[in-house]
């Protein structure tokens, strides 16, 4: 039930050291509330060989380059060779993975980032699952709360998914792109390999191997 929205479909799991807090789920929103345990737990098994350890609850990458004027205000782990760039502002439990960029101004919290993942310009990620390879272009966005302060419900395929979450932004599978100045409504799953032009407004589900053009236009493309 639900097969493409399930976390097999959406990630490879051999893209991120966090692939332990996927055990027992079915769907990546219930992985969501486990961040926050989790992270620590993760943080303290990580090789002082490897990884600095600043401050409480903040696990860096030796080889991470994290800009001076980045600001991190909570727990998080920056994986191998992530840039993190000027201006960056990680709240707290956040995964980010190896070879990933964390842009100017982009706002992180709540969230898992797999390994080469990019959001490099004035993102926020909130309360979202990005894939492997995925990447956000300037300006794009995930809305974490509803207008209306109701849980977050998934529209899939003509039906509404409960998630039991007040807040819960977008996931992404393995190489998505999203164009600039995109909005990813509270609870929106894009699937692998899917393109989302720029300037769009997603709420829902759009499937794998998709391009999503605008509102009731979504082409399927051609995958190798």
């Amino acid at each position: 039930m639900y097969d493409q929205i399930k976390n097999t479909a959406l990630f490879n799991m051999d893209e991120t050291i966090a692939n332990e807090i996927f055990e027992d789920t079915t769907y990546p929103w219930e992985v969501l509330s486990k961040i926050k345990d989790f992270l620590p737990k993760l943080g303290e098994s990580l090789s002082e060989e490897e990884y600095d350890h600043p401050q409480e609850e903040v696990w860096i990458a030796k080889s991470a380059k994290i800009a001076p004027n980045v600001t991190i205000a909570g727990s998080c782990i920056i994986g191998k060779n992530t840039e993190v760039r000027p201006g960056a502002f990680i709240r707290g439990n956040a995964i980010v993975g190896e070879n990933c960029v964390v842009g100017n101004s982009t706002e992180l919290k709540n969230v898992l980032l797999f390994n080469n993942v990019q959001v490099p310009h004035y993102n926020y990620v909130g309360d979202s699952i990005l894939g492997y390879k995925s990447h956000m272009g300037a300006g794009s966005i995930t809305s974490n709360v509803k207008s209306d302060k109701t849980n977050v419900t998934i529209r899939y395929q003509g039906e509404v998914i409960e998630t039991g979450l007040r807040k819960m932004g977008a996931i992404l599978g393995n190489y998505v792109e999203i164009g600039c100045n995109s909005v990813l409504n509270p609870g929106s799953i894009i699937g692998s390999n899917s393109n989302v032009y720029p300037l769009s407004m997603i709420r829902g589900f759009v499937p794998k191997g998709s391009i999503y053009k605008r509102q009731g236009e979504i082409v399927s493309k051609k995958l190798d």
